[in-house]
């Protein structure tokens, strides 16, 4: 498609990003007057601002024609009617239409000049006073900073949508600062890329060699080592990928590597891993989490145990008259054993009777009048402890009480949390920071039990703590392998056990008479597997099951973009189920009443949390405003806030954990091949309480079993406890 060039004036600006400065906006061309609809960033633009805009025409489905912007450029006020209106637009107290004329005429078009850089030629004027001059000068270097921030920024390279949160961050000295060490931006704003960085360095002057831009590369590489869930990374694996992605020489990043190391932005050690030595480079905060986890754990290991004063026919009695539930050998066995420890785990998959295990530790720290806590990583997975338990749960953010704002938790060692058994669920999602602020302020004669299946996904943070923590052999660990006999009959619970150790699971025909609980439906082109997903989730799993498409049936897919990927299939089955009704615009986005919709962050003030999910209620056109329930309580949003919200019709795997749904979709396809995962296939499994329906090819689930490779990350955390405890 061919890009277009335009310029015109702001007319209107109907929509704003504050965070990103997405806008849509009405702008007046230069060239014939016409009023169009222009979208994309446009960070500081104001009202009657002229602009050069490069992009293209696109059609929106509900609102037409619009400008997609891809490109722009401020055209700074030239004529002296131009200058009059930005002055005017000011605002300034004190600043009539008459001064504005003045000045106009006494300094034409450098009077912008004058007023920034030689304010005391205007204070020699009638009617210009001190005061009104300092307000008139500040206003309008105001204006301007982010406006030649944005010049500044396009002529470095540097994408303008991160103007607001530069401007944010550095205020004043944006530009100098930048100038000075282009490469603080890597580490000072979210979303920045190497390269991009790399080149706004060349440009400014700054050298190939400079140990600034070697440094700043290892850090950069460092850090996506750890977003792709490691610990530490390899020197050599480091050194390599800085070299290989980035052009960069070895010589000078060993030197700066051993800079680093002198700095404490990096801490360096050398391990012996599966019989080979690695030199292990960790980020610092890294570092001290791994060893602040197997040194606080072997702290509470080394504190005497105590056994309960109960007797094994009192925990029969109290769990059967307190959950009408007769527990098994093993369970007993558990029970007798695990509040003798001060840390232990318990690990299972699914049927394994887990949540019977927790329900019944529960019921006996209650009858034995201990303070029991207990928390997950996310609200959902809290929500459904309390759940099954009668009891309160939290999210491990809400119990440690963090502050969003400063990023501090208010409980640590120093204010420890109350309580006597601490139980935390779902700990596959625990990354090794977030462990490391936990186990910090947990009381060192607590017990803590930590429960989570090690076959589901990692945390998405850096770390496979459930995995370490079982592998050190430190902590006494309940595996529970038995599979009860209501469990057996369900082919989900089979199959996902089977997926687990590897094997293909029973994969029943679609032409199967009566429903079932687990299908397989074989089909390769993408499109029509998105067409499938959409038919089953509107009129076949409805008519068949008599579940809800909204509350009762939730697709799960591996990837966001693609045919099949979160995004397509949004938009897809918003349409089928919901498209009609009044709506709102963000971030390209529809969002309509009766939407689907997920909390992307956790929010405290609304009490809303990274992953909850509900319906909105309610579209208010004229506010801009809309309201979402989840679950019985609403919580309403601005325009500026809906890029809080996503749809979630459809809702990837990892976004899943820690939630269930009585029927889950999900396509298996090639197209996923770069996610495709045994355990990624086994937690979205693992999701569906009574129905489960994979959509795809037989290949394509053949390569996620044979793909066990992601359990893999770099940490040290299983053999540093083993050394400390």
């Amino acid at each position: 498609m061919n890009t277009i060039t335009l310029s015109g004036r702001i007319k209107r600006i109907r929509y704003r990003n504050e965070e990103n400065s997405y806008t849509i906006a009405d702008l007046i061309t230069d060239d014939t007057g016409v009023t169009i609809t222009v979208v994309g960033t446009l960070a500081g633009i104001d009202l009657e601002d002229r602009l050069r805009l490069s992009g293209t025409w696109e059609k929106h489905q509900r609102f037409g024609d619009q400008f997609r912007i891809t490109e722009y450029e401020l055209i700074f006020p030239e004529t002296g009617e131009e200058i009059r209106t930005y002055l005017k637009r000011l605002g300034v107290k004190g600043l009539s239409s008459p001064k504005i004329r003045t000045l106009v005429e006494r300094f034409g078009s450098d009077t912008l000049s004058v007023i920034e850089t030689c304010p005391e030629k205007i204070t020699g004027l009638k009617g210009f006073g001190k005061k009104t001059m300092e307000n008139l000068r500040e206003a309008l270097t105001r204006q301007m900073e982010v406006k030649r921030l944005i010049a500044f920024l396009k002529e470095h390279g540097i994408p303008v949508s991160h103007c607001a949160p530069i401007h944010k961050h550095y205020g004043t000295k944006a530009t100098e600062c930048i100038s000075s060490n282009p490469f603080t931006l890597l580490f000072d704003i979210n979303g920045m890329d190497f390269n991009t960085v790399d080149h706004a360095a060349l440009s400014l002057g700054i050298a190939e060699d400079d140990p600034r831009r070697v440094r700043a590369c290892l850090l950069f590489v460092l850090e996506q080592f750890a977003s792709d869930g490691h610990v530490f990374a390899p020197a050599g694996s480091l050194i390599t990928r800085c070299m290989e992605q980035h052009h960069m020489e070895h010589e000078p990043l060993a030197s700066a590597l051993e800079e680093l190391k002198a700095k404490g932005r990096v801490v360096s050690e050398t391990l012996e891993r599966d019989g080979e030595t690695v030199q292990a480079v960790y980020p610092t905060e890294l570092f001290r989490a791994e060893e602040g986890i197997a040194r606080r754990l072997a702290m509470m290991l080394s504190m005497p145990e105590e056994a309960p004063d109960i007797t094994r026919e009192e925990i029969l009695e109290t769990v059967l008259a307190r959950l009408a539930i007769k527990l098994s050998d093993e369970q007993l066995v558990t029970l007798e054993e695990i509040l003798c420890h001060r840390v232990a785990v318990i690990t299972g998959g699914p049927g394994t009777g887990k949540t019977t295990l927790v329900r019944s530790i529960a019921a006996l720290c209650d009858h034995l009048n201990h303070e029991t806590v207990m928390a997950a990583p996310t609200g959902r997975a809290a929500r459904r402890i309390t759940e099954v338990t009668d009891k309160k749960a939290s999210t491990l953010h809400k119990l440690l009480k963090f502050d969003f704002n400063s990023g501090a938790f208010e409980h640590n060692r120093d204010k420890p949390l109350s309580g006597d058994v601490f139980i935390i669920d779902e700990v596959s999602m625990v990354d090794t920071l977030l462990m490391h602020r936990f186990l910090d302020a947990v009381p060192v004669e607590a017990t803590v039990v930590f429960v989570g299946d090690i076959f589901q996904l990692p945390s998405v943070g850096p770390g496979n703590v459930l995995s370490d923590l079982i592998g050190s052999g430190c902590l006494k660990t309940y595996a529970l392998t038995r599979i009860f006999r209501q469990a057996q009959e369900s082919p989900i619970v089979m199959n996902a056990h089977r997926v687990r150790t590897g094997e293909f699971p029973d994969l029943h025909p679609e032409e199967k008479e009566g429903p079932s609980e687990f299908y397989f439906i074989e089909t390769g082109d993408p499109v029509k597997v998105m067409q499938r997903v959409v038919e089953l989730c509107a009129t076949r799993i409805p008519a068949t099951y008599g579940y809800t498409p909204l509350e009762e049936i939730q697709v799960l897919t591996p990837m966001h973009k693609g045919d099949v990927g979160t995004i397509s299939l949004n938009v897809a089955l918003q349409q089928a189920l919901n498209e009609k009704g009044d709506a709102l615009q963000s971030l390209g986005r529809t969002f309509r009443e009766g939407d689907k919709v997920m909390h992307l962050k956790n929010n405290y003030e609304k009490e809303v949390f990274n992953g909850d999910i509900g319906i909105i209620s309610k579209v208010d056109k004229k506010e801009k405003t809309l309201s979402v329930n989840y679950e019985g309580r609403k919580v309403a949003y601005e325009t500026e806030e809906l890029d809080e919200l996503t749809l979630a019709y459809a809702i990837s795997v990892h976004k899943s954990q820690g939630s269930e749904y009585p029927a889950v979709v999900m396509p298996v396809t090639t197209q996923h091949y770069p996610l495709l995962q045994r355990n990624l296939l086994y937690t979205a499994m693992t999701r569906g309480k009574e129905l489960v329906i994979l959509i795809g090819t037989r290949r394509a689930v053949e390569i996620a079993l044979s793909n066990n490779r992601p359990n893999m990350r770099c940490s040290h955390l299983d053999r540093r406890l083993a050394e400390m405890a």
